[in-house]
């Protein structure tokens, strides 16, 4: 196989690997998103809390994606920064349901959008306003409200409404991910 990777590196056939870093507050739906993004036969039945972090891949048609899954624990998300310097692109999970902790996702999100490793990239943020499924889901139009979304002037963003466990909205988000990112390397 070594030989067949080397060939088809020569030949531009390989995948560029991108660093993703996958970011947002515990319970957001951050794993259950990556997990559903791998091929069903390496998707993963139980769900367990992230302590700390891990590490998934995943591919698309062009792209071959190393994940950086963080926990979104209190505890743990002053661990988020070491990652950022080497992330190349950003999907920040936001649980849609959860109207109480909004201000604390937004808190997070400012805090990493103004931390010097990302502040002056134009590195690519994709938002998941995620569980959507919930009957108190805020639409992804509010989440970007509560979130002032609007205010990212200097770096491409774009949220799309989820539902992590049926899949929904994942493909549209990857998607435009992976456009971006394209865009960035040409």
């Amino acid at each position: 196989m070594g030989l067949l990777d080397k060939l088809s590196g020569f030949l531009g056939l390989k995948k560029k690997e991108v660093h993703v870093l996958c970011l947002g507050l515990d319970n957001s739906g951050k794993t259950t998103i990556i997990n559903k993004l791998k091929p069903s036969s390496a998707q993963t039945q139980d769900i367990v809390p992230t302590i700390g972090f891990s590490v998934e891949k995943f591919k698309t048609s062009s792209l071959s994606f190393t994940v950086f899954d963080m926990s979104g624990q209190g505890r743990y998300r002053n661990l988020w920064e070491y990652y950022y310097k080497d992330g190349q692109a950003i999907i920040f999970v936001i649980d849609s349901s959860d109207r109480l902790r909004m201000v604390v996702a937004k808190e997070e999100l400012d805090i990493l959008l103004n931390h010097p490793d990302i502040k002056h990239r134009r590195i690519p943020i994709l938002f998941f306003a995620n569980k959507m499924d919930l009957r108190d889901a805020l639409t992804s139009v509010k989440v970007s409200q509560l979130l002032s979304l609007e205010n990212i002037k200097d770096k491409p963003w774009h949220i799309c409404a989820s539902d992590a466990i049926k899949g929904e909205g994942l493909q549209e988000g990857v998607d435009w991910l992976q456009d971006q990112i394209q865009a960035v390397k040409t």
